[in-house]
């Protein structure tokens, strides 16, 4: 059994052409591009991967961090951080026999982990002995990263306590 291609109104058998393959490839091509151009616009219009904006900086600086963390343990401090969805943020410091630790100076920042565009500077202020607090406006549901920095009273010099932590708010 054999197929043949219907014929032309004119009575001439259907062929493929160089041209009919020329423009099938076109085709064929045009929309990988388009289909690539799209998936790249949004890929560059979203998250941009970059997580330190000077790695290398950041890396010079690794064992001074490293330092730092060895000298907030052994304070032996301990810390309850709340955060409530109307955006109050409450840390409690206590020293390692249980006293308030007093009179710093707490700043920082509270964000979405994948964008920069959330991001909201943070400065707690001492609101009962060894409490630090504040209102920063109402948060909405999901994950959101805090990182906060103590210094002693006047703010200055090198912070002597720091926390980094992951929060999920939940509706």
């Amino acid at each position: 059994m054999t197929s043949k291609a219907a014929p032309r109104p004119d009575g001439a058998p259907r062929t493929l052409t160089g041209r009919h393959v020329l423009l099938m490839m076109l085709a064929f091509f045009g929309v990988i591009f388009t289909v690539n151009g799209i998936f790249l616009t949004k890929a560059i219009g979203t998250y941009t991967g970059v997580v330190s904006v000077e790695p290398y900086v950041k890396g010079l600086k690794y064992n001074d961090r490293i330092e730092a963390g060895e000298r907030q343990a052994a304070l032996g401090w301990s810390e309850r951080l709340d955060i409530s969805r109307e955006g109050r943020i409450a840390l409690v410091l206590a020293d390692a026999d249980g006293r308030p630790v007093r009179s710093l100076v707490v700043k920082g920042g509270i964000g979405r982990p994948s964008t920069s565009r959330l991001d909201r500077a943070v400065a707690l202020t001492e609101t009962a002995p060894g409490t630090y607090s504040m209102d920063a406006g109402k948060l909405d549901e999901g994950t959101w990263l805090i990182f906060l920095e103590a210094r002693p009273d006047k703010g200055e010099g090198e912070a002597v306590y720091r926390l980094r932590r992951r929060v999920w708010l939940k509706p």
